[in-house]
């Protein structure tokens, strides 16, 4: 399994030495895994088969059993395997929709809270008292007793919880409540992007995406403004304190000081310059989403010898934390676009990561 973890090509090999040991969930993850970066497709399928029965619930492992048998040409069960997860709102859910052809979509008829459902909202005791305890500023009472509230919530007692939260400026749970919906839906509020011509305006000027910018903040800080860490990043973009200084020296940002650092203009300054010099070394998006989590100098080294397809790449990064992290804010891109009119295609997003260099000493400074 660690073979499999440090992307090591003996991983197979070791593996099937290890003949019918009884292996964890995790270590046969990493057997598919290490068949996945090998382009091993029957090793794949004969991996997802050892294990237990509920990796095959597993969105996952759906999605890339069904990928085995389309790529071993047995159509029919891969087409049965992405049809159990198409039109699920995530990462593989996407992958899903497109490999049977089709573009992924918003749920329709988007649900909107109606005044009666809203006025139920605003009654309820366990919902003014979080709203309290948030005009307090006393976030981790208010978000303990907000979850607790909408606990048992149906649907549309969840959507006007989440309304309830975005007039009351509390983005996080906003985003939060509406994600927890199964079959009415307002992805308005699920993607909810405050400040939004702030974002526009930065991207723009860094020559950055727009939606994955969004998708990016949607998964650091769910727009908290003034967010920290319990590693001691903040603000919208989750800047740790030597990656602001750093990057405000970088661009010339007079009389930076830390404590600026939440202030909404300043964050995002900061922190698209950085995501974009991040781009720029790496390459890619999805490089770059996982260099901005877990650092550039990771993302490089979990490339291949060989050009990688980008969801192997992204299923294959070691830590579970950055993998999560990557599939999320790709898939989040797509439901920003997907908001805004746009046919975007998770795939191509994704594309090809390139090959590993005999000299990676590139950017070696990006904190």
């Amino acid at each position: 399994m660690e073979s499999a973890r440090r992307h090591q090509p003996e991983a197979l090999a070791w593996y099937a030495r290890a003949g019918g040991a009884a292996l964890t969930y995790e270590q046969r993850e990493w057997k598919a895994r290490a068949a996945l970066r090998a382009g091993h497709w029957v090793a794949l399928r004969d991996a997802i088969d050892e294990m237990p029965i509920e990796a095959h619930r597993d969105p996952a492992w759906t999605y890339w059993y069904g990928r085995a048998l389309d790529e071993l040409g047995k159509l029919s069960g891969a087409r049965a395997h992405f049809l159990r997860i198409a039109g699920q709102p995530d990462f593989y859910g996407l992958l899903a929709t497109e490999a049977l052809g089709d573009y992924a979509t918003l749920p329709e008829p988007a649900y909107k809270a109606s005044p009666e459902d809203m006025a139920r909202a605003e009654r309820n005791i366990g919902l003014q008292r979080a709203l309290a305890l948030y005009r307090l500023n006393l976030r981790t009472e208010a978000n303990r007793e907000w979850v607790f509230t909408i606990r048992a919530m149906d649907d549309r007692e969840l959507l006007a919880a989440a309304e309830l939260a975005r007039r009351a400026e509390i983005p996080d749970r906003t985003i939060n409540t509406a994600d927890r919906t199964q079959i009415q839906h307002d992805f308005t509020l699920r993607y909810l992007a405050p400040y939004r011509d702030v974002f526009r305006s930065y991207a723009k000027d860094q020559q950055l995406d727009e939606y994955w910018v969004l998708g990016l903040v949607r998964q650091e800080s769910r727009f908290i403004a003034d967010a920290k860490s319990w590693a001691g990043a903040r603000g919208l973009m989750q800047l740790m304190p030597r990656t602001a200084r750093w990057t405000a020296r970088k661009i010339g940002m007079k009389k930076f000081n830390l404590r600026d650092v939440t202030d909404v203009e300043t964050n995002v300054t900061l922190g698209t310059s950085y995501l974009k010099m991040v781009l720029d070394s790496l390459g890619h998006p999805v490089l770059a989403s996982a260099g901005y989590n877990a650092g550039p100098g990771r993302a490089r080294r979990w490339r291949d010898t060989k050009p990688l397809e980008g969801a192997i790449y992204v299923e294959t990064i070691p830590f579970d934390e950055t993998r999560d992290y990557v599939k999320k804010v790709m898939a989040n891109a797509v439901f920003y676009a997907l908001l805004d009119g746009q046919r975007p295609s998770l795939r191509v997003q994704l594309g090809t990561m390139p090959a590993k260099v005999v000299d990676d000493s590139e950017d070696k400074d990006l904190p």
